[in-house]
């Protein structure tokens, strides 16, 4: 079976190939070159955020089930909003993941083209 993900590089940065497409991980640091008065962290109040990640998945129940049995701290268990099944988790460092399967969002894109 073809996998269209693979981990390249596991460490900081976390390099995970995803099809023809690259997401680089990064645990954060100081200023460099290119960001001389930036520093990365992780949040520190874990209820303020002001950026997060989107993940969509062909299950979402499948894997809330499969990556809670592994530890992963979800907020709420998947919520169906209508045009997406959706739930946050957290990362190690506190960061926000939004994890969601498509539904309804995919009826209404086919109105609109037909």
């Amino acid at each position: 079976m073809y996998s269209v993900a693979k981990w390249c590089l596991n460490g900081d940065p976390c390099i995970i190939k995803l099809a023809n497409t690259w997401v680089i991980i990064n645990a954060g640091g100081g200023p460099t070159e290119d960001k001389p008065d930036v520093t990365l962290a992780p949040p520190i109040d874990l209820k303020n955020v002001s950026s997060f990640m989107n993940i969509r998945v062909a299950d979402i129940q499948a894997k809330y089930d499969e990556w809670r049995s592994k530890g992963v701290e979800f907020l709420t268990p998947p919520i169906d909003r209508g045009a997406e099944i959706r739930c946050y988790m957290r990362d190690p460092d506190g960061y926000i993941i939004e994890v969601g399967e498509a539904t309804g969002i995919l009826k209404m894109f086919d109105e609109k083209v037909n």
